[in-house]
């Protein structure tokens, strides 16, 4: 998401960006009656070109998720990919270390976890947990508590089951498993994404890579292209669309949830305030009456001293 300009006044920074009118890339998925794998490669291959130019930069999102995935337009065959928030976002010290507890619990990788030094790695394990959903319409670790989730993650708790993934094809799994590795330095890089089989021999028109004057990726492949009996498997693929939409609108409801949740929280706090602001307005109130009637009882005796004394 590009920023457009930045106006600063006394009291508060605004920042112009692009509008993005598109909406939540999930949920442009989750409104068609199907979606083949090789589009589903489309969609990747826009969010690895935009991984593999920040992570050139050394910078980490660390809070990639389908929130955070959006389409500037979707009202086009392919829409153009955006990835937004920033706000977790690091360029990573060059021989130094960055260590933080942040993103969300089912998208983050288990250095996160672990407290241990991150990289922009962090960021690949989250892609493999959302072409993970994407294909299947499940969370690889999702358990019933964020415990249980975080306890999934580290133990490496998650499996390619055969009725979510019973139209998958292998070559897809084994993208996801390249990149679902507890040892940040064996995980796939973005560039390494880009030529991975799965990923660089997809059928469709290739996407313009991002930013133009940046050159892509060295075209020479890891792996020779796909057999005739490869490409068959692939172009009879498709998502699970009746799991993805039905964890879609769940998405969709807990974050609805969170929301009126931390409203309800911001109300509550609010009126807390407002009561305690009362409550301490009303006990210098007393202290003032207090005072003043000390002030008037001291006044009454030196009066009357002065009376007797007169």
């Amino acid at each position: 998401m590009a920023l457009k300009d930045v106006f600063e006044s006394r009291a508060e920074v605004v920042l112009i960006v692009e509008l993005i009118s598109g909406g939540e890339l999930f949920d442009f998925i989750a409104a068609k009656e199907s979606l083949s794998e090789t589009e589903a490669i489309d969609f990747i291959k826009q969010i690895l070109q935009g991984l593999s130019y920040m992570h050139r930069k050394n910078i980490a999102h660390f809070d990639l998720k389908p929130e955070n995935i959006m389409l500037s337009d979707k009202d086009i065959p392919l829409p153009n990919i955006k990835i937004i928030d920033f706000g977790l976002a690091q360029r990573l010290p060059e021989g130094g270390e960055y260590k933080s507890m942040c993103g969300t619990p089912q998208y983050i990788a288990p250095e996160v976890i672990n407290y241990e030094p991150l990289s922009v790695a962090s960021d690949m394990w989250s892609l493999g947990v959302i072409t993970y959903i994407l294909l299947s319409g499940m969370s690889p670790f999702q358990g019933e508590t964020d415990e249980e989730t975080l306890t999934n993650i580290v133990k490496m708790n998650y499996m390619f089951d055969d009725f979510h993934f019973r139209e998958t094809t292998p070559m897809a799994k084994d993208f996801i498993q390249k990149l679902l590795v507890k040892e940040q330095s064996e995980r796939m890089t973005a560039e390494e994404c880009l030529l991975h089989p799965w990923i660089k021999f997809s059928f469709t028109t290739p996407h313009t890579y991002i930013h133009s004057h940046t050159p892509p990726p060295d075209s020479t492949p890891l792996t020779p292209p796909l057999t005739r009996k490869e490409a068959a498997s692939r172009s009879q693929s498709s998502i699970n669309m009746k799991n993805f939409k039905r964890f879609n609108a769940r998405r969709k409801w807990k974050m609805s949830y969170n929301m009126v949740w931390a409203c309800t929280r911001l109300s509550r706090l609010q009126l807390l305030c407002k009561t305690r602001a009362n409550e301490d307005e009303e006990l210098r109130q007393c202290e003032s009456d207090q005072e003043d009637t000390e002030n008037n009882h001291r006044a009454s005796l030196i009066r009357r001293r002065l009376s007797s004394s007169s």
